[in-house]
Parts: structure tokens; C-alpha cells; sequence
């Protein structure tokens, strides 16, 4: 399979995330779409054995991952002035309808694959939620130039302004070698800001956890889903800051949202969580 082509397995689970948040009551009924509806039904009854056999609830790393990342991007906009985020990889995540509401002097670039980003475009645009501050646009984080590349969708931004880049449920569909050139060219775009801050999730290789059996479990099911691999990256806290610092990032946060889990609004975990958020500056 080639790089370029790898980039095609993300879209489909956008409609599961997409039906999750929903649930949730953090997306409108219009981010549902019947696919996403279809596969959580059929997922229900693993969910559920997942979840009562092995400890494993595939929703709650869905939660923690994102309240995690929207706690973060809130810090960041009310006490770092921040007033652009982009999201990359947005399919169907309701942030950016839900941070435009919230905060009307942002602005907030979504992007996606092209089809994905066309479709984001068209669910955003019928419901009268896009202007001149909330946009869609498509973008290939594989690609190296041209229109669809990262230097083309930054060329769009205030380079005056602090920014937030997001990314969330990409990281782990690639392999450690093909994401870290993503993050060292993304890294190369944040250093022509005054201040930019990356927010990403990945699930590293804990091989000590004790659920780690379980995770591997779930991290087959998911690769079968998307028809695509689904690797784990680092070996623990440390290893994830080094590997980012390579990359080009200066300063770099590992957060474990399991240990927040109340301040997030969720259940207490009692034990360390299996999602990592990552917050890095250059």
C-alpha cells in the first residue's frame, strides 16, 4: 500500500466518532449520518463484551480523548489569547461548530480529505453554520506541495496571531515513521507563528498496563474496521516527549485524561488510562 493511499482509511470511521458524539450531546442531530448510526448499532453488542469482559469502554476513550483536547484548546483561546485553531483530519467532529458558538471572535479552519472535507462543507454550509470565520477546507497530510498540502492550508492564517492545530483520531492509522514527517513538516509551518500549540491523541505501546491484552484486542478490531493497520507508537510518557522533541517541538506535555476524569465530567477511572494527549509548542 502506498502512503498516499493509506491516507483513504480514516474517513469511514469519522461516522461512528461522528454518531458517538451525538450520543454524547456534543454534536447537533445534524453531524448523525445513517452509516454512522448503522455501524454503532452493529458495534453495540462487541462495545458491550468489551466493556463488561474486559474492562474495555472503546466510548469512554472516545470521551476522554476529545473533552481532554477541548479542555486544552479552551485554556489556550481564554488565557493564551488564542484567536485561530485549525483541525485537521475534522470529519465529522462538532468542535468547531461548537467553539464558533461559543467563541464568536475566533477563527476556525476545518480540513480534511477532499471528500470528507466536501462533505463537512455541505453539512456545515445547509445549516447555515459557515462565514467568513468558520471555513472547510481539504487538505492531504501526506502531501509534500501543492494545493492540497500544509504550506497551502497555513498560507490562509494571520502569521501575527497565536494558533491551535488539532488533530484527533489520525495519529494511530499511521505507521511512527510516516506520522513524525507529518509532525516535523507541521512543526516547520507553527515556527512562523508567534506562538503556536499543537493538541493531538495517540495510544502508546503500554506493554506494562494491565489491560494491554485488552487494548491490542481492541486495536485489531479497529484496523479490521477501517480495513487498514491501526500501530501503537512509543513505549511510555517519556519516550512520546522525545519522540515530538525530534520532531521540532521545544516543549511538549504528555496528559493522561483518565486523570482528570471528573474535571472532564466523566466517570472516576481507577486506574491510569490507555489514551495519551499530547500538547506541544515549538
Amino acid at each position: 500500500m502506498s502512503a498516499r493511499a493509506s491516507s483513504a482509511h480514516i474517513s469511514p470511521s469519522a461516522h461512528y466518532t461522528g454518531y458517538v458524539w451525538y450520543r454524547h450531546r456534543l454534536a447537533e442531530p445534524a453531524f448523525v449520518t445513517g452509516f454512522g448510526r448503522l455501524v454503532h448499532g452493529l458495534l453495540s453488542p462487541i462495545a458491550w463484551g468489551a466493556r463488561v469482559g474486559f474492562g474495555l469502554d472503546i466510548e469512554q476513550f472516545l470521551l476522554q480523548r476529545h473533552l481532554q483536547i477541548d479542555a486544552q484548546l479552551t485554556a489556550a483561546i481564554e488565557r493564551g489569547g488564542v484567536c485561530q485553531v485549525v483541525e485537521i483530519a475534522c470529519g465529522l467532529s462538532p468542535r468547531g461548530r461548537r467553539f464558533s458558538q461559543r467563541y464568536p471572535q475566533l477563527r476556525y479552519l476545518e480540513a480534511d480529505l477532499p471528500l470528507m472535507a466536501a462533505r463537512k462543507r455541505l453539512l456545515l454550509g445547509g445549516q447555515g453554520w459557515l462565514g467568513s470565520r468558520h471555513r472547510v477546507r481539504a487538505v492531504d497530510i501526506l502531501a509534500e506541495d501543492g494545493a492540497a498540502s500544509l504550506a497551502a492550508l497555513f498560507a490562509e492564517l494571520d502569521r501575527r496571531k497565536p494558533l491551535v492545530v488539532i488533530t484527533e483520531g489520525l495519529v494511530n492509522y499511521f505507521e511512527l515513521a510516516l506520522i513524525e514527517s507529518f509532525w516535523t513538516r507541521l512543526a516547520d509551518q507553527l515556527r512562523q507563528f508567534p506562538s503556536a500549540t499543537y493538541l493531538t491523541e495517540l495510544y502508546p505501546d503500554l506493554r506494562e498496563h494491565p489491560r494491554y491484552r485488552q487494548l491490542r484486542w481492541g486495536v485489531g478490531l479497529i484496523g479490521r474496521l477501517t480495513r487498514g493497520s491501526y500501530p501503537l507508537h512509543y513505549r511510555d510518557d517519556q519516550a512520546i516527549e522525545l519522540g515530538f522533541k525530534n520532531c521540532g517541538f521545544r516543549e511538549v506535555a504528555v496528559l493522561d485524561p483518565s486523570r482528570a476524569s471528573q474535571a472532564l465530567g466523566l466517570a472516576p477511572c481507577n486506574s491510569a488510562g490507555l489514551v495519551r494527549v499530547i500538547e506541544a509548542r515549538v
